[in-house]
C-alpha cells in the first residue's frame, strides 16, 4: 500500500488574532498541532510566517518545507509540557561549553581559538554575568557553580517558544554561550555559526574538504539559521 499523504484542501491560510494570542486558520478553520492542541502563537510575526508556509503548499503537503510550523508544533507539544527538563538539559551545556575546550597544539589553532572564542566568553561575563574559563585538552573540569547557576536562570526564563528555538541554537553549536550570543544579536547568526565550526574549518584548511561532511554541515547551518529566525519571530509584535 502507498503511504497516505495529506493534500491541500484549503484556499487561504490566514493569521488571526485571538484572545490567547495568534493563530492560523485554513478557510476559517483553526489549525491544530499533531497532538491536537490549539495552535496558539505568541506574535503576529510568527503567525504570518506559519501562514505563509501553509499558503505555499501546492498539491501534497510537504512538512519538510514548513520549518516555522514544525518549530511551533514542537514548542507547544513538546517543550511546553516539559519546560524545566528542556531548560535543565540546555543549561548543562555551560559546564562543557565548546568555547572552553582549547587545543594544546598547533600554535596556529591555539591562537585562532583565542582570537575568535575569547571575545564570546568575555561577553558572557560582562552581559550574562557568568565567567566561564577555557581549559586545555579534552578532560572535563567543572566550571564555577555560581556562573552556571546564573546561566541556568536565564535559560529557564525563556518562554517555551523561545526555548524551542534556543534548543537548536545551543545543541547545533555545542555552546550555551553561542546560543545566547545568537539569541541576543551579538553577531550575525552566520558569523556565530562559523565560530562554532572553528575546529572543523581548521581541519579542512589543513587536510582538505570532505564533501559528505560539508553537506551535513550545510544542513546543520540551515537549521541553526532557522532557529535564529524562529527565535526572532517569537519576540516580534
Amino acid at each position: 500500500m502507498s503511504e497516505w499523504k495529506q493534500k491541500r484542501f484549503w484556499t487561504t491560510a490566514t493569521p488571526e488574532r485571538t484572545a490567547a494570542g495568534w493563530t492560523v486558520t485554513l478557510d476559517g478553520r483553526a489549525i491544530k498541532t499533531p497532538a491536537k492542541a490549539a495552535l496558539v502563537l505568541p506574535t503576529s510575526a510568527l503567525a504570518h510566517a506559519v501562514a505563509a508556509e501553509w499558503d505555499a503548499q501546492d498539491g501534497v503537503v510537504n512538512p519538510l518545507s514548513m520549518p516555522f510550523t514544525r518549530s511551533a508544533n514542537a514548542a507547544i507539544d513538546k517543550v511546553a509540557v516539559q519546560h524545566a527538563e528542556v531548560a535543565d538539559m540546555l543549561a548543562a551545556y555551560g559546564d562543557a561549553d565548546l568555547l572552553c575546550y582549547r587545543a594544546d597544539r598547533p600554535q596556529g589553532l591555539i591562537d585562532r581559538q583565542a582570537a575568535q572564542w575569547d571575545p564570546y566568553l568575555d561577553w558572557a561575563a560582562d552581559v550574562l554575568g557568568a565567567r566561564l574559563l577555557p581549559r586545555t585538552g579534552l578532560m572535563h573540569e567543572s566550571q564555577d557553580a555560581a556562573a552556571l547557576a546564573t546561566l541556568s536562570r536565564q535559560v529557564h526564563a525563556l518562554s517555551h517558544f523561545e526555548l524551542a528555538a534556543f534548543h537548536d541554537l545551543v545543541s547545533l553549536s555545542g555552546s550555551l554561550v553561542l546560543g545566547f550570543a545568537a539569541a541576543q544579536d551579538l553577531n550575525p547568526a552566520h558569523t556565530i555559526w562559523a565560530a562554532s565550526r572553528l575546529d572543523e574549518i581548521w581541519q579542512e584548511e589543513e587536510w582538505g574538504v570532505d564533501e559528505e561532511a560539508q553537506e551535513v554541515a550545510a544542513i546543520k547551518q540551515a537549521s541553526f539559521l532557522h532557529a535564529k529566525a524562529f527565535f526572532d519571530a517569537c519576540k516580534g509584535a
